[in-house]
């Protein structure tokens, strides 16, 4: 299990069924109790889902909806993405299947924000810069589980760039017609960017905001800044029509 105390991503080793939903049960259980406030399922490894595992997806959706948060599922095959159809739980949580994502299409050069805002991130009062974020994200037409998921994925760049140089980092919040674009810059020693793409051991401490960004935005591009020092992480987020 990968995670934060805001964000977990829990695989699902095997079929969600009657004989697994026991210990998945108590994982869920622990972080929802915990205060983990985003919890992605990685069902990669599942081809079967029973109605055990359903009635244990409903229940979690429920106490993460109760308590402010929100469940989803990533990396689901055909089979149970036609099952969580038919019991119509697409309809509540965020399911998305296997494979790579589609392109993003790029930003036209000439395409002006409708607003933009550029905040100093407070490396003492993190929580205030967030705060602030999640208050210029709720101006955008997003969905709620779009706009959570947006939050948290910055949340988690902003505190990368305080880890890496505290006390000079930088939120850039830009509402476009059809995307958002926050980028996150710091001034620290970097790093390389080719980093970002290699998978996190079960073991490591460092390293899975990067993954986890990727799953709750739409595109995330790190890179060192046009100049000076330092890094800058790019998030957009689409607009659903």
């Amino acid at each position: 299990m990968a995670g934060s105390s805001n964000i977990a991503l829990v695989p699902v080793e095997g079929d969600l069924d009657v004989t697994s939903v026991a210990s998945l049960r108590q994982t869920l259980n622990a972080l929802i109790n915990s205060g983990c406030r985003r919890i992605v399922l990685n069902l990669a490894a599942a081809s079967y889902l029973d109605s055990a595992g359903i009635g244990l997806l409903v229940a979690s959706v429920r106490r993460m909806r109760a308590r402010g948060g929100l469940l989803s599922l990533t990396n689901v095959s055909p089979e149970i993405m036609r099952a969580l159809s038919i019991a119509r739980l697409v309809d509540f949580m965020p399911v998305s299947g296997g494979g790579s994502r589609p392109d993003i299409p790029e930003l036209d050069p000439s395409a002006l924000p409708r607003w933009r805002t550029v905040l100093r991130i407070d490396p003492k009062n993190l929580s205030a810069t967030r705060k602030h974020v999640g208050e210029l994200i709720d101006r955008m037409p997003f969905s709620h589980d779009d706009a959570f998921d947006l939050g948290l994925a910055v949340g988690e760049a902003m505190g990368n760039a305080v880890d890496h140089a505290d006390g000079c980092s930088l939120v850039d919040v830009a509402c476009y017609a059809d995307r958002a674009v926050i980028e996150v810059s710091d001034c620290g020693d970097g790093f390389e960017p080719s980093d970002a793409a290699q998978p996190v051991s079960e073991a490591a401490e460092r390293g899975r905001g990067i993954a986890l960004m990727r799953l709750l935005a739409d595109s995330v591009t790190i890179a060192p800044k046009p100049s000076g020092t330092g890094m800058s992480v790019r998030i957009v987020k689409l607009l659903r029509a």
